[in-house]
């Protein structure tokens, strides 16, 4: 089977290098309004509109678009999106703990009118619990992903279009009814590497999403999910979040991989493996454990470089090679039982087209 291919939407900034004002640490990373250097991109309504058309017109599934303090709203953003593009899905990021549940069926279902169908949903019980404190939540890791559970009984309740009550740990509904329930029912996607994350997505995931580590690490997340799922009779399909540099050459494309770290200072890597460090996310740290800090040690498997994640939180390894090698990582990807990839890259209008013209055709 053919794999399925989603492009990012960078709403927290772009461009040709890591560091600086926007191109720090995910988490907490400065916003427009802090100023930016020289060839970043700011996540204007034209910029995104040009890339959200790009990867319509290119094939692109959908977009991620993710959520959190150093980024714009993920809601607002696809909306304004849905009239610039014909056929692309939103995959929204959005936290539970910071929306009640009947309020997100009732936005589900608006969005899937509007769009005519064209809403993803990616459920992020959140990793650092600083944040989320920012945003007034105080619950800790576990107890977010426990509350994330109880959330999506009540939408998937809410979907069905018919009234209900419902008496949990964290919401209480009297006579809930959505009038007009989302046709078609998004599909929900949700990642972490954590035995809560693991539970949950095996219990209400339609797509469990993992950050790209090397292969046979990934194969052991899938057989986890897998057969948690097996166990309550549901079908789950998994998908891969990782960036790409693809080039007409190996070359070409690992001399990109250097010029894109090559302004990081000692103490601004540092800095920020401490910062990503206090997260709560074990996801987080299996990406830091990859490298250690060390631009020594970036190549963690064949293609698979790490150097995104010396600064970056989130997705820090990139498939780096010619298009045939980007290709043959992609198949090795889909051989441990990857349905799905979320691509990204710098700055990502380019390199949305140059992985579509590039390697999508290697690949059927």
């Amino acid at each position: 089977m053919s794999p399925v291919f989603h492009w990012f939407l960078p709403t927290g900034g772009d461009g040709r290098r890591l560091g600086g004002s926007v191109h720090g640490v995910g988490i907490g990373a400065p916003n427009a309004a802090a100023g930016r250097g020289a060839g970043e991109r700011a996540p204007s309504l034209g910029y995104l509109s040009q890339l959200a058309r790009a990867a319509d017109q290119l094939g692109y599934e959908g977009v991620l678009t993710p959520t959190g303090a150093h980024c714009e709203d993920a809601w607002v953003v696809t909306a304004a999106l849905i009239a610039q593009t014909t056929r692309l899905k939103f995959l929204v990021a959005f936290r539970p703990g910071l929306m009640a549940p009947a309020l997100a069926a009732h936005m589900a279902g608006t969005f899937q009118r509007l769009s005519a169908g064209r809403l993803l949903l990616n459920v992020v019980a959140g990793s650092s619990d600083a944040e989320q404190r920012s945003f007034g939540d105080s619950l800790t890791h576990d107890a977010r992903y426990a509350r994330a559970g109880e959330f999506l009984q009540v939408v998937r309740r809410s979907w069905a279009g018919q009234e209900f009550d419902h008496h949990g740990p964290h919401y209480d509904l009297e006579r809930s009814l959505l009038r007009e329930p989302p046709d078609p029912v998004p599909e929900v996607y949700l990642g972490g590497s954590s035995e809560p994350a693991l539970d949950l997505a095996a219990r209400q995931a339609d797509v469990y999403l993992t950050w790209g580590e090397p292969p046979a690490l990934v194969a052991e997340k899938v057989a986890q999910v897998r057969e948690r799922a097996d166990a309550l009779g549901r079908a789950v399909r998994f998908g891969l979040r990782i960036h790409v540099i693809s080039r007409d050459t190996a070359e070409l494309a690992w001399q990109q991989a250097d010029a894109l770290i090559a302004g990081l200072s000692d103490a601004e890597i540092a800095a920020g493996q401490r910062r990503l460090r206090t997260l709560e996310s074990v996801g987080q740290n299996r990406m830091l454990d990859l490298h250690g800090g060390s631009r020594d040690h970036l190549v963690v498997a064949p293609n698979l470089w790490a150097g995104i994640g010396l600064v970056r939180g989130g997705a820090g390894t990139a498939l780096v090679g010619s298009h045939e090698q980007v290709a043959e990582r992609i198949a090795d990807y889909q051989g441990v039982g990857i349905d799905e990839f979320i691509l990204s890259g710098y700055p990502h209008l380019e390199e949305a087209y140059n992985f579509a013209e590039g390697v999508r055709p290697l690949l059927g």
